[in-house]
This record gives C-alpha cells, sequence and structure tokens, in this order.
C-alpha cells in the first residue's frame, strides 16, 4: 500500500469510526445532540522500561513534537506524568485535534519534518536498542462529549499554577450501557464537577484504542486536599444523587481506573 493510499485507507477508516460513534450517541428522541464535528481528542502513553530515564523523550517533546503541533495550529498540548503508576513509568501526551485528517497524517507529517529530524534527532534515532527513548507507545482516540465539546485549559494551567490532574477511565460491560454512561454525564454530572470546582479538562468516549468500550475523562484541582474536598461535595450533590438513582442508568459502568497526573515543566496544561 503506498503512502497515498494509507492515508486514505486511514481516513476513511477514521471516519466511519467516528461516524458509528455519532449515530449511536443520538437518543431517538434527538434530545442529546453529539459534539460538534472538527475535535479529536488523542491521548497517548508512551510507556519506558522500570528504571529508564525518560530525559531523551522529554527533550523530544518539549524542543520538536509539542512546538511542530503548535505551528500546525494544535493549541494546549499537555503532557504529564505519574507518579504512583501501578503499570510502570509513562509519560502521557494529551492532543486536541482539529480534524480527522490530522489525527491520521500528523505522525507521518512531524516525522518527515527536516526541522523535527534536527531538533528530535537523538530521540528519533535512539543509540541502541537496548537503550531506546520509550518501550512503547498506546494511543486512544476519543470524541468529546456534547457537554464539554473542546478541550478546556484550566484557570491554574493558564496561569502556570501549582495543580494535579486526575484523569478516570470507566469501562462498561456492553456497548449500549457504555453509550448510557456518556448520556448520564451530558444530563448533569459534567455541569455539576464544573460548578463544584473540579475543572474538567475532557470528557471523550473512546472510538479506538484498549479496553473499549470505555469513556474517559480529566480534572484539575490546585491540590490533592481540595480535589478530595470537591469530590465529597459532588458525591452529595442533589443533581448527582438524582442521576445516580434514575434506573434508566443502572450499571452503566463495570470498572473504574483513577490515575493522579502531574503536568511536566513544559506541558501546555
Amino acid at each position: 500500500m503506498n503512502e497515498l493510499n494509507r492515508r486514505d485507507f486511514l481516513k476513511t477508516t477514521l471516519a466511519a469510526s467516528a461516524t458509528a460513534a455519532l449515530a449511536a450517541a443520538v437518543p431517538a428522541n434527538g434530545a442529546d445532540a453529539p459534539a460538534p464535528a472538527g475535535e479529536f481528542i488523542e491521548l497517548r502513553a508512551y510507556r519506558l522500561r522500570p528504571g529508564a530515564s525518560h530525559a531523551l523523550l522529554d527533550s523530544y517533546l518539549e524542543n520538536a513534537f509539542i512546538p511542530a503541533l503548535n505551528d500546525r495550529q494544535i493549541d494546549s498540548v499537555g503532557a504529564f506524568t505519574e507518579p504512583d503508576s501501578k503499570d510502570g513509568p509513562a509519560v502521557w501526551v494529551l492532543i486536541a485535534h482539529p480534524s480527522l485528517e490530522s489525527v491520521a497524517t500528523i505522525s507521518a507529517s512531524l516525522n518527515a519534518d527536516p526541522a523535527i529530524q534536527g531538533m528530535g534527532g537523538a530521540y528519533l534515532t535512539s543509540p541502541t536498542k537496548d537503550q531506546p527513548a520509550f518501550d512503547r507507545i498506546d494511543s486512544w482516540l476519543f470524541l468529546p462529549f456534547s457537554g464539554l465539546p473542546r478541550l478546556a485549559v484550566p484557570a491554574l494551567a493558564r496561569a502556570r499554577k501549582p495543580r494535579i490532574f486526575e484523569m478516570r477511565t470507566y469501562e462498561s460491560f456492553s456497548e449500549l450501557k457504555a453509550l448510557k454512561k456518556v448520556e448520564m454525564f451530558n444530563a448533569g454530572e459534567i455541569g455539576v464537577m464544573q460548578e463544584l470546582g473540579l475543572s474538567p479538562v475532557f470528557y471523550g468516549q473512546a472510538l479506538l484504542g484498549r479496553d473499549l468500550p470505555q469513556l474517559t475523562y480529566m480534572l484539575c484541582s490546585p491540590d490533592l486536599e481540595t480535589h478530595k474536598k470537591n469530590w465529597a461535595a459532588f458525591g452529595v450533590h442533589p443533581t448527582w444523587v438524582k442521576l445516580k438513582n434514575d434506573p434508566r442508568y443502572a450499571d452503566t459502568v463495570s470498572k473504574i481506573t483513577s490515575r493522579f497526573l502531574v503536568p511536566t515543566a513544559y506541558s501546555q496544561i
């Protein structure tokens, strides 16, 4: 398959996945419209070998990858580490793409760019297979929820103040239950989190990646104590209590994974 055909295939496949998700996300009564087309959220986990340094990866992300994305009108790229990871060390990168074409072509475009090859050459040509810049890269593609259709940069990030992030993934045992959980968020959960200062960054229905069907979202707080306090307020909020007890939303989640992340020095979120 030549490069042109490969790109067409990727764009067609991604478009079909997104179209199916959008169609499934709309209830029969049309009450919950899908997120506007034009933004797709990519989450990457650059996984490292235990004990390995990520200085080479950090240098590439800070000096080559993120600036190149910014030059291509992809702003506010997030980069995070997970100090208490149970799955081994990783650097997480959050990218809001303006289109499916961007998703399909950005990596090949960047790595073929002479400027990237210059600034990121040490990363792209890791010295030996025994000392790679990373072990593996996991990647997910998300469709934003209609309740927060575009990635939101928290005020703490814009002011470059100390902050922590919680990233939560909700897996479901059926695809219809997964869609019901998305509907539940749009019906009030998102608004409550915004009201209580949990500062949502994104909510996404996973189109591609591991552990489907699932949704993932990210919250921001100045510190862990404030975050726990706001979560406690969420748990007793009347809107959440009503949604939680609504039989339409019973058994929508079968597994929850929570990760606490801290931004790197070069993160734009």
